[in-house]
């Protein structure tokens, strides 16, 4: 196996589904890891399990949710660690946010962590990165940033931007040697994704979803996009006018209602 470049790396998120298979995937490898997360429990199992890995599993409690902590952290763990080689914003949450009965607890919670916890992951690595001129960031958008989402305005809302965090990063960037991806899924098996009571379409298996998350990293892909079937779904319909777009989401939101 080709050693990686990173030597070391961060990821958030990593007491669960994709955070966790990324943190393992990379400390086989032979990367360190700092894996960041708030279940203490969670991620000592997460370190247990990567004992005879090539690399290190480093457990970081943190509360992602909690912007000015995350900075801090960041900030330090970059100066203590030699300087982070990858930083993987992957921590998320989502949650229902009905304009009919929109309930502003959840939407903050969603900002919080989406929003402002991924942003300040990445301004937190950044300065070092750009002081060495080497480094690469990674936030997990989403293929739900393309379009509105019925019930789900705070999520979708918190994935574009993101999405649009990370172009703008990436052209400023250009000319460094500091990489940006962005990474959008689509629907993958994981804790969040169980609690759904909708249907998912292309569903992938968690293995599968990690696998194509790590190789687009290591291949520093700018931005990429699976499965490619949810891909092409999402690009027909960005195409769609608004008022026809309206109608279909009319009928989905209709669809979650009698299912529940």
């Amino acid at each position: 196996m080709k050693p990686l470049r990173y030597r070391t790396a961060l990821v958030t998120g990593a007491s669960s589904g994709l955070g966790r298979g990324l943190a393992l995937w990379f400390a086989g490898r032979g990367v360190e890891v700092y894996a960041a997360a708030r279940r203490q429990a969670e991620l000592e199992n997460l370190r247990d399990a990567g004992r005879r890995l090539a690399g290190r599993i480093v457990p970081m409690v943190l509360d992602v949710g909690d912007a000015e902590a995350v900075r801090h952290a960041v900030t330090i763990l970059d100066g203590k660690c030699g300087g982070l080689d990858l930083v993987v914003a992957n921590a998320g949450v989502t949650g229902v946010t009905d304009g009919r009965n929109i309930n502003w607890q959840t939407t903050e919670t969603i900002i919080d962590v989406n929003v402002k916890g991924a942003a300040s992951t990445l301004c937190a690595a950044l300065p070092g990165m750009v002081a060495r001129n080497r480094g690469h960031i990674v936030g997990v958008s989403s293929l739900a940033r393309h379009r509105g989402l019925p019930q789900y305005a705070a999520y979708a809302a918190s994935k574009a931007f993101l999405s649009t965090f990370l172009e703008s990063l990436r052209i400023d960037l250009h000319d460094s040697k500091v990489d940006v991806t962005c990474l959008q899924p689509g629907f993958v098996k994981t804790a969040m994704t169980e609690r759904n009571k909708f249907y998912m379409p292309f569903l992938m298996d968690l293995e599968e979803g990690v696998e194509q998350m790590a190789s687009a990293i290591v291949r520093r892909e700018r931005e990429y996009s699976f499965p490619w079937q949810m891909e092409g779904a999402v690009s027909l319909l960005k195409t769609l006018p608004n008022a026809v777009f309206d109608r279909m989401s009319a009928k989905m939101r209709s669809r979650r209602e009698d299912a529940s």
